[in-house]
């Protein structure tokens, strides 16, 4: 069999619940729902780390942030950290296809540094400029094979035609992968498409809960923008976005298959982390309050793969897995599923191909770890604890009796041996995989990711 050709789509601030197949009730995602109901849907996938540039890291080298070092968004329009070579030392996805004859692309948001540059690995080129937070709408600086380029238009709609003339202009004899990046879903969120924007404006929002009040720490960042003032109108804004990078993803569906390439492509779609648009009281992810939260609407990301060379026939709504997983898993699925070992590096995670073909895992973890800088958390099936070091404050959920997150057991006198169990997991499992020159504990004496980190300024 030809080596499949991958598209990874991987959308900035999509959140896990802001699609109609993962239970959004007024949310209009059918190109979301055609990939999941045909392919697989993972409803417990998680990002190691909920903010932008180490999550991507994340997926993108299959480690750890306290094993590659990026602990925090970059500052991409500073030159004195957009300008630091921050995965010198880690070898990507782009660079192991590259090595394995695949012509490469990257399209859309990078966030990793140097975003005019084509990083190591890829043949292309098109990443989104240094100024955030973008407007939706141009023009717009973009990077193109080195160079900043400006461009009209829909950001959205210039990722996707970078993405399509890839597709057309390629060598048809080798196999492609590609990473696409969406950014539609991000902030501001005001600037959608008014056709889209229009056509929720009168919507429930039923599915979010938008009468909390986040009763462990302040609001910050994302969450202080002022279009939190309109709660409906963001959302109806939020859920325009998600619509329009269905849109897209649909345009390159469409286009693999009048290319003859669908059936001989893997699709996987998901999201650096996850988002609050309201939920908990916070408008963004685990940096929209200070002290750091790690709330289940941060930390849950979508995650759906479609196989062309074998698609379910059946068109249901495919039972979702269960199982947990995140974006290390993915990494060393992604070369699992294309025949292409991993880089000689240590790494946390673990394929879980068998899924994708219904098969069992049942000695797959029960356990999700993650971490921000600092912040380090630990999520079984019934509890989460949040640990910052060195001092708190700390928190311990039940997640089956108090699934909003509102009351913190930590300190309650008979949760001790389920807190103290939890710190013990916690801690050996970053004392066996953390790089100590690089870990989370260390961000104080660590190059600086930007101006508003939380272990400087919170």
């Amino acid at each position: 069999m030809a080596s499949p050709n991958i598209l990874l789509f991987l959308t900035d601030d999509h959140a896990q619940w802001a699609m109609h197949c993962a239970g959004n009730s007024e949310l209009r995602t059918p190109t979301f729902d055609y990939l999941a109901q045909h392919g697989t849907r993972f409803a417990n996938a998680f990002t190691p780390t909920p903010v932008c540039s180490p999550a991507r890291a994340c997926l993108l080298t299959g480690r750890l942030a306290s094993q590659h070092g990026i602990h925090d968004y970059l500052a991409s329009g500073d030159p004195e950290i957009n300008d630091i070579h921050w995965l010198a030392q880690e070898t990507t996805l782009a660079q192991l296809f590259q090595a394995a004859g695949y012509q490469t692309g990257q399209f859309g948001k990078w966030h990793l540094g140097q975003d005019e540059h084509a990083a190591a690995g890829y043949d292309s080129w098109f990443t989104l400029g240094r100024d955030y937070p973008i407007p939706h709408e141009g023009p717009f600086r973009y990077g193109v094979n080195g160079r900043f380029q400006t461009l009209p238009g829909r950001i959205s709609h210039n990722i996707t035609e970078q993405a399509v003339q890839f597709l057309r202009a390629r060598d048809g004899e080798r196999p492609f992968f590609m990473t696409v990046g969406y950014y539609a879903t991000h902030s501001p969120w005001e600037g959608q498409s008014e056709r889209l924007a229009a056509s929720y404006r009168h919507g429930n929002f039923a599915d979010v809960p938008l009468d909390e009040t986040y009763p462990f720490g302040e609001q910050a960042l994302e969450s202080l923008n002022k279009t939190r003032q309109k709660p409906r109108e963001a959302l109806a804004q939020y859920y325009a976005a998600v619509t329009e990078i269905d849109t897209a993803v649909a345009r390159l569906l469409d286009e693999l298959d009048g290319l003859g390439q669908l059936d001989n492509s893997i699709i996987i779609y998901t999201s650096d982390h996850g988002l609050n648009c309201g939920h908990h009281g916070i408008w963004g992810k685990g940096n929209g309050t200070l002290p750091l939260n790690m709330v289940e609407e941060s930390i849950r990301v979508p995650l759906i793969w479609y196989d062309g060379r074998s698609p379910s026939v059946q068109p249901h709504a495919q039972t979702p897995r269960t199982e947990f997983v995140d974006h290390l898993d993915t990494f060393l699925t992604i070369l699992d599923v294309a025949g292409i070992a991993p880089a000689n590096k240590s790494f946390v995670g673990r394929s879980y191909q068998p899924l994708l073909h219904n098969q069992a895992m049942p000695d797959w973890r029960a356990v999700q770890f993650g971490e921000y800088g600092d912040v380090r958390m630990i999520r079984t099936s019934r509890h989460k604890l949040v640990y910052r070091y060195p001092d708190g404050p700390h928190e311990l959920f039940d997640l089956a009796a108090d699934p909003r997150e509102m009351k913190n057991l930590f300190n309650q006198p008979d949760m001790q041996p389920i807190v103290q169990a939890l710190i013990g997991r916690l801690e050996a499992f970053f004392a066996k995989n953390e790089d100590p020159a690089k870990s989370g504990l260390r961000v104080h004496n660590l190059p600086r990711h930007n101006f508003s980190e939380a272990w400087r300024t919170g």
